[in-house]
């Protein structure tokens, strides 16, 4: 399991009965997880006064419960800065174990010996952009929804990268695609964390189990001569790592060689010492 442990700014304290006790900064949440299946004793005196709680409801869906929460607050990982405020179905607009795959990105892009041109699809509030700006790409964020992308633009300020070379779009991810290949524009890296269903701008329907392996097809096309690396992230329940590796393997090592590797991704649970999970993620590299 590839986990995110460099955190300063997060931890998870604890979880048990599907539930996770998150320290964000100076502020402490009980969220739902789906992987908490166990019920283990809640000792730890954060359980009984977090500054927010979201309560799933039996029917689907949830509402959250404030106690001493500000409408937004920031966290900072390592020298970016993000802005977090409780969002719909027990968001807060960052996913932290995602720091992982942005500093093996980083890396990658350090050590690449040439300038490198991201794309990031499904790009959400900008975790992988920012980070992989602040590496020297120059990076094309494409989301959905208008929303997000004015959040991760906000990021980039508060993470002071408002002048770093990174194009903004809201756009259907597939059609921006297609539109790209006619275009004949090229990605030296690309990285995607597609939802397992969702809607475009304009109602077009996404399921990733149709829909997936058609977009790597279509980013195939987009990768240059020389690409360095691509980047999958997943959290649709019962998607292996497995199938990551093979949707990678089987339609960029035909053409650019290189290797493949796919693990869960997780985080460290301070009470306990264990690793909760938080998705999975496939990598291709040159």
């Amino acid at each position: 399991m590839w986990v995110a442990d460099n955190w300063k700014d997060y931890q998870v304290i604890d979880c048990s009965g599907g539930e996770k006790l998150e320290q964000w900064g100076a502020y402490t949440l009980i969220r739902p997880d789906p992987q908490i299946i166990w019920n283990t004793p809640k000792a730890h005196p954060g359980w009984k006064r977090p500054n927010a709680h979201y309560h799933r409801s039996s029917k689907g869906g949830g509402q959250w419960e404030f106690f001493d929460l500000p409408d937004q607050w920031t966290i900072s990982y390592k020298d970016l800065t993000f802005q977090l405020k409780p969002f719909h179905f027990k968001h807060t607009g960052l996913f932290p174990e995602q720091a992982v795959n942005w500093d093996w990105c980083q890396e990658k892009i350090r050590n690449a010996g040439k300038p490198v041109r991201v794309l990031n699809l499904f790009a959400y509030t900008g975790g992988a952009t920012l980070a992989a700006a602040q590496a020297g790409a120059s990076v094309t964020h494409v989301d959905a929804s208008r929303g997000m992308v004015g959040w991760a633009r906000e990021n980039a300020a508060a993470s002071h990268l408002e002048k770093a070379p990174v194009r903004w779009l809201v756009d259907d991810c597939v059609k921006f695609a297609e539109r790209e290949i006619r275009r004949q524009n090229h990605y030296d890296a690309i990285i995607m964390d597609p939802p397992s269903y969702g809607r475009g701008p304009k109602g077009e329907i996404w399921k990733i189990e149709d829909s997936l392996h058609p977009l790597i097809q279509l980013c195939t096309q987009l990768l240059s001569e020389e690409p360095v690396f691509f980047l999958i992230n997943s959290y649709t329940t019962g998607l292996a790592p497995a199938v990551l590796a093979y949707l990678l393997g089987s339609e960029i090592c035909p053409k650019w060689g290189g290797q493949v590797h796919a693990e869960e991704i997780g985080l460290f649970v301070k009470e306990s010492g264990l690793t909760l999970p938080c998705g999975a993620s496939g990598r291709w590299e040159r």
